[in-house]
């Protein structure tokens, strides 16, 4: 797999609340993103149990198909995804270990859009985001992402 790279990392502070955009992030696994709504236990979602909510990430590509193909402008930080990549087919790494910068995720299911996603963006997504919604991972190393950060797979 050639590398991608990670364009965007979002975060939201409280469950609801908008994503804002920052430079880099720390990665704990078991924890999250560290300062993100499912670090701190107050996601929407936080009361189930699972590695799933600790990483999320969409390809760009997925986001700027979703105005070409249906006229629909999302910001990448609307996805409610944590990580916007480029050249990375996110749903190839579903059981694959793979690295952003120096943290290895582990690729555990899609991510599919949701009636959240457009209550949130107040825009119809879903037709255009099927199975293009992103991907759902697991942090098993601990470290920092960084915009520019290569995602490359993992050596076992």
């Amino acid at each position: 797999m050639p590398p991608g790279r990670v364009e965007s990392i979002h975060l939201a502070l409280d469950a609801g609340a908008p994503m804002i955009v920052v430079e880099s992030v720390r990665a704990v696994p078991g924890r999250g993103l560290e300062g993100d709504r499912y670090y701190e236990k107050a996601g929407t979602w936080s009361g189930k149990d699972g590695a799933d909510r600790e990483i999320t990430l969409i390809e760009s590509e997925a986001i700027e198909a979703l105005q070409r193909d249906y006229g629909i402008v999302l910001e990448p930080k609307e996805s409610r995804r944590n990580v916007a990549t480029r050249g990375v087919a996110l749903n190839h790494l579903v059981g694959k270990r793979f690295r952003i910068g120096g943290v290895t995720v582990l690729g555990l299911r899609l991510c599919e859009p949701c009636g959240y996603m457009e209550e949130m963006s107040g825009l119809r997504v879903r037709p255009g985001l099927v199975h293009r919604g992103g991907l759902r991972g697991q942090i098993l190393t601990e470290g920092w992402i960084r915009v520019g950060d290569a995602v490359i797979l993992a050596g076992d």
